[in-house]
């Protein structure tokens, strides 16, 4: 039987459709997922415009935040039976047998391949995953919510996994997109004292969600010099941790601006852009600058708990809930910046 998949043709800016591709079919040692909800990643729009400078197979099925419903398991799978309700991580092979998998660290293995990049993703009816990425979803998370717990991972990582930041220290977060809002929430949660987020004129909605969630300053820099406020706060010397939700190169120059002596600059946004200015900055004021990537299972088991206890806030942060033959006013809404986030759900 054939089912609708979002599918990114080719190369081509906007070559995105709905086609009609063949179920999947699971072997013994894998589960077969109806998918319930699948939220839009910032990656995706990229790809829809042809924009991402990370490798990927084509045609490819798009989609890599998704949650479901267990349809079918492998005979040889245990510890899943059909109906449970489970959130699904990104990795949809890897080795098991490198240095980074035998450690926990698949994120890391160079043979991963992730749903949506370089295998197939979960804007369609059905997925086939390994059970070992499975998590089951709190009886009072819904899918539209559980959806997004690939984003909170992403940004749990790399504020409670890869940096450490003390209660009551003044963190930055550049960029109020969904991962900068996530990071909003989470450095909240580790006890950050004074929370900045920075936006432009295409973050106005974003910006105001930001406000709502927990920022204590939200600042335009296409209007405001956020370096202005951030010395006007604590000290002077500047900010404790700066994370970087953007990806483009003026962002890790301008938080080489904003953060203090021994502070640390978290980096988790994608750019292709070439760097067009000195590190000098790094290494006179001593700072730690730290990349972070992905997530692994303990991660996904908090984050979920998280959501379970309302920890965790995405009312303002989910912007609509579609069907896939509206997936295109999905990504345009992101793409313009009138929803943070917008969920696709299948109705087949």
């Amino acid at each position: 039987m054939a089912m609708k998949a979002i599918v990114k043709c080719s190369r081509t800016d906007g070559d995105v459709k709905v086609l009609d591709v063949a179920e999947p079919a699971i072997g013994p040692d894998q589960v077969l997922l109806d998918v319930k909800a699948a939220s839009v990643c910032g990656s995706d729009i990229h790809m829809w415009r042809d924009h991402q400078s990370w490798a990927i197979k084509l045609p490819l099925i798009l989609g890599h935040e998704f949650c479901g419903v267990v349809a079918q398991v492998g005979e040889r799978v245990s510890g899943f039976r059909v109906g449970e309700r489970v959130a699904c991580e990104t990795a949809a092979s890897v080795c098991g047998e490198c240095v980074y998998c035998l450690s926990g660290n698949y994120n890391l293995c160079p043979h991963r391949l992730g749903y949506g990049a370089l295998a197939n993703g979960a804007f369609t009816r059905q997925v086939v995953a390994r059970p070992q990425i499975l998590h089951r979803i709190p009886a009072n998370v819904p899918f539209e919510h559980a959806a997004l717990t690939e984003p909170i991972c992403v940004a749990y990582n790399a504020l409670v996994e890869k940096t450490a930041i003390k209660p009551g220290e003044l963190v930055v977060i550049q960029g109020p997109g969904p991962i900068g809002i996530m990071a909003l929430q989470i450095a909240r949660l580790r006890g950050a004292g004074t929370l900045v987020v920075l936006g432009t004129d295409a973050d106005k909605h974003r910006m105001e969600v930001a406000e709502e969630l927990g920022a204590h300053h939200i600042v335009n820099i296409q209007h405001e010099d956020p370096l202005k406020l951030i010395q006007s706060l604590g000290d002077g010397y500047g900010a404790d941790l700066v994370v970087d939700c953007t990806g483009v190169s003026r962002a890790l120059r301008q938080s080489l601006e904003l953060v203090r002596p021994n502070g640390r600059i978290t980096k988790i946004g994608w750019g292709p852009q070439p760097l067009d200015f000195s590190l000098d900055p790094l290494v006179a004021k001593a700072v730690t600058l730290q990349g972070s990537f992905s997530h692994t299972f303990p991660t996904w088991e908090r984050a979920l708990g998280l959501l379970s206890t309302g920890q965790i806030n995405l009312g303002p942060v989910i912007g609509g809930v579609y069907t896939l033959d509206d997936w295109r006013e999905a990504f345009s809404r992101m793409e313009e910046g009138a929803n943070v986030k917008s969920v696709l759900v299948n109705q087949e």
